[in-house]
């Protein structure tokens, strides 16, 4: 089973891009990010006839997350995650796929910080660790992909001073997903690349994805009975370098 996370940054607009991945890659399961389109028109139809079933929450202009199955339908569990019922932005989508529960999620930026979007960052990293705990409790099999707004180490960023006011470095925020980690979740990439410089974003800005100047904040975090299980890990950092892509790359692990 290979479970794949894009944060895709605009979806409408990088279909043509999508498309050709998936014809590519073949993934099975996809989380995606930064849907930035309404309900109404993300472009279901186009992903059915490329042999993927979706389901989605979009959110126009931000946000919004979809999980696409191929040759399968997604059984949604949960369209939203826990501990704010008024909580109005799509960033979090639950749902079975052949046997696995997939957590597609896109946790908040947090810039500016320190202010209100760094305050809503920690607060829903609060909410989404008490949900991951109950996940892990069901003895489910479960993965929480997508884009999780967090440089987890000095590792996983290019040698740099210019991103250390930023919010996906600070102490906070790292320390919350160590503490995710510590509930007994397996960074896949990280299992099967201990040592390896490996980054999932490149900013437009600045020539970084020429200077290869990248961040590694895409991440697919597994319960240990699928962590027993995880063959492959890998980002597609190719897809990154086309016309027109997202400012991500794909990662995907394969399962046995």
């Amino acid at each position: 089973m290979k479970i794949a996370t894009y944060n895709i940054n605009g979806i409408n607009g990088r279909l043509p891009r999508l498309l050709e991945w998936l014809h590519e890659s073949e993934p099975d399961v996809v989380c995606l990010q930064e849907l930035k389109t309404s309900d109404a028109t993300f472009p279901a139809e186009a992903l059915r006839e490329a042999g993927y079933h979706a389901a989605w929450r979009g959110q126009r202009a931000y946000n919004g997350v979809a999980i696409l199955a191929r040759h399968a339908e997604p059984v949604v569990t949960r369209r939203g995650l826990p501990g704010d019922v008024a909580d109005p932005e799509s960033r979090y989508l639950e749902a079975a796929v052949e046997g696995v529960l997939i957590a597609c999620l896109y946790l908040p930026n947090g810039n500016p910080q320190p202010g209100p979007k760094f305050d809503y960052k920690l607060a829903w990293f609060e909410r989404l660790i008490t949900h991951a705990q109950g996940l892990l409790d069901s003895g489910a099999p479960v993965v929480l992909a997508g884009d999780f707004n967090v440089v987890p180490t000095d590792a996983d960023i290019y040698a740099t001073r210019s991103w250390l006011d930023d919010a996906l470095l600070q102490p906070e925020s790292r320390a919350a997903f160590a503490r995710l980690l510590e509930q007994g979740w397996t960074d896949a990439v990280r299992r099967l690349h201990p040592t390896a410089p490996i980054y999932t974003y490149w900013d437009y800005k600045r020539n970084r994805w020429q200077r290869d100047a990248g961040l590694r904040i895409d991440h697919l975090l597994l319960s240990p009975s699928l962590a027993q299980r995880l063959k492959r890990a890998e980002v597609e950092k190719a897809v990154r370098g086309r016309e027109g892509a997202s400012d991500h790359a794909p990662v995907w692990i394969e399962l046995r």
